[in-house]
């Protein structure tokens, strides 16, 4: 990079964690530090909840997703407006009506101490691991994008959240997302105008292109259990996935918890129902007009230049150096038919636009294989080498051809994306450690001082094994969908225990405790074996399922287990 865009990206992160230390410094109490003494608008908590969930993965990866499938992740936050209003007419009643610090304090109230426990337990096994994979999934792209070491540059993301999250608290948190949303928007909307104005099509073209390569498959109505991706999953499994997100998972419950009135929250999460759509849609967009301008302009063979270079100075250099020959044959031979499509579109040949599409889509099939071939060569070459690449498409594409100075604003996009979300998890996790935990189990009837100090010592620890785990981590298939599946894995179990705990009212704390442990059991069973046959029955389930599932099997078997306790259990 060069030293303008150092100093746009340092500049940025600088002033705005200096503003939220400045804005949020001095003395607090155990309600300023984890509540944010409650004088937040609704506009700071609607901005401060998609900043949480609107992770550097999501800059990162999501480009990449659209890239190589398309639009049709989109289908993913159908349920979200509906599960913001569910929230606002339920939840957040109850919440603002006990004074709560955290969401599981409420099912002590309900049910009893152990389910609490289990709740918060569950919650701090999959949070926990999540901070680690918010800061080791732009960690590893970032360090190989700019040269560093990778070790460092998880310490270096670690240490910052650490440093304002323990010192300010939620205020400091909620604040500093305000800045880092406006940053993180503004900057892919500047990186989307700069991709369309380099396209050498008209928009009208482009589309066709994106469309005839299946790059605008936004909705889909088949039912399909294994689909990850389509309007049933949506509004079903996402729905449930984001009850539980939004409603159960103290990093979010911490957003709106810290609003100066009800109404503020409500209209804090209704804000965000209806603005986190457009904005998954235009970060996915952008990615579709990245791959339009690779249609037209090379594409690298493989995004991960590190990889390439090491290929090339390898013993395999002399078949890497066929296979880039081979694609750069079909890649030529690809856009030609481009062009002759987007020529007879205009002229309204139809038939020639069909034969024309079919011969583009063998191409791309061709260009896919000798990335297989590249692939192979990269293991071959080092075994632990990482040979997917999609979360580099994005920001490779930012290095190559974004003009000084935008390099710079992307790099602090992505780098404010990280800290925004690590920072509401580590914040969340030190206040649900003490408050949950250590308050309520550990050590009683300390002051308010007492009590205070040791969420901020607990937010540290936190910090403190994000770092490790990011550190020793190993990259999955797609980060964005490892967050999700992470989350899917126990959410659906906490969902469960929290609806039994509003609507089915005869329910006693045993009966529930036990079915919480009996479906995330099966839950973690139907993970282990989905792909192949369980009990003689091929599984093959969509992870957004999991959700529906678990949650169901929770209110299911917590009336069975009622039942045959019977009424006083």
């Amino acid at each position: 990079m060069s030293y303008l865009d150092w100093i746009v990206l340092f500049g940025t992160l600088i002033a705005i964690i200096g503003y939220g230390v400045y804005k949020t410094y001095g003395p607090k109490d155990m309600d300023s530090y984890l509540k944010g003494g409650s004088e937040l608008g609704w506009w700071t908590i609607g901005l401060s909840i998609m900043a949480t969930q609107a992770s550097a993965i999501t800059f990162l990866s999501t480009p990449g997703q659209a890239y190589q499938d398309g639009m049709r992740f989109i289908q993913f936050y159908f349920g979200l407006p509906i599960a913001m209003i569910i929230l606002s007419v339920t939840f957040i009643p109850i919440y603002y009506k006990l004074k709560i610090y955290t969401a599981y304090e409420f099912l002590e109230s309900r049910f009893d101490l152990k389910t609490r426990t289990l709740a918060a337990f569950l919650f701090l096994i999959q949070r926990g691991l999540a901070a680690g994979i918010t800061i080791y999934g732009p960690a590893i792209i970032l360090s190989t994008l700019l040269n560093w070491n990778l070790t460092f540059t998880n310490i270096f993301i670690g240490l910052v959240v650490i440093t304002y999250t323990v010192t300010g608290g939620t205020k400091a948190v909620s604040i500093t997302q305000k800045q880092q949303m406006t940053v993180m928007m503004g900057g892919m909307i500047l990186a989307g105008i700069l991709v369309y104005n380099m396209l050498p099509v008209s928009l009208n073209d482009a589309m066709h292109v994106a469309g005839k390569m299946g790059k605008l498959n936004i909705v889909s109505f088949d039912f399909d259990l294994g689909d990850r991706y389509n309007f049933w999953s949506g509004i079903t499994g996402a729905l449930f996935l984001f009850l539980s997100y939004f409603g159960t998972d103290q990093s979010q419950v911490q957003r709106y918890l810290n609003g100066r009135s009800l109404r503020e929250s409500r209209m804090g999460l209704i804000m965000n129902g209806f603005l986190k759509v457009p904005m998954q849609f235009v970060i996915l967009f952008v990615g579709v007009l990245v791959f339009v301008f690779y249609q037209f302009y090379q594409p690298p063979i493989f995004f991960n230049k590190v990889q390439t270079e090491k290929l090339a100075e390898s013993n395999y250099n002399a078949e890497f150096q066929q296979l880039q020959g081979a694609y750069d044959d079909v890649f030529d031979e690809k856009n030609t038919a481009i062009k002759s499509m987007i020529a007879a579109q205009k002229e309204g040949k139809t038939a020639e636009v069909e034969k024309l599409q079919k011969e583009i889509s063998a191409k791309q099939v061709e260009q896919e294989e000798i990335r297989t071939g590249v692939k192979d060569l990269i293991t071959k070459n080092d075994p632990n080498a990482e040979t997917r690449d999609t979360d580099y498409v994005f920001m490779r594409f930012v290095m190559d051809y974004l003009p000084k100075g935008v390099v710079g604003l992307l790099f602090a996009v992505i780098f404010s994306a990280a800290m925004s979300s690590t920072a509401s998890e580590l914040n969340a996790l030190g206040a649900t450690s003490s408050v949950d935990i250590y308050k309520r189990s550990i050590n009683k009837g300390k002051s308010e001082q007492h009590y205070t100090k040791s969420s901020k010592v607990m937010t540290a620890i936190w910090g403190v094994f994000a770092i490790l785990f990011a550190t020793y981590a190993t990259l999955f298939e797609n980060l964005i969908q490892a967050v999700n599946l992470l989350g899917s894995l126990f959410y659906g179990t906490i969902l469960g225990i929290f609806l039994v705990g509003f609507y089915m009212k005869w329910v006693k704390g045993h009966a529930v405790f036990i079915a919480a442990l009996a479906a995330e059991a099966i839950i973690l069973l139907i993970h282990w074996k989905n792909g192949s046959q369980l009990l003689g029955i091929p599984i093959d389930i969509g992870y957004l399922w999991y959700n529906a599932i678990g949650c169901l099997l929770v209110m299911a078997l917590s009336a069975v287990f009622q039942m045959v306790k019977g009424a006083k259990a």
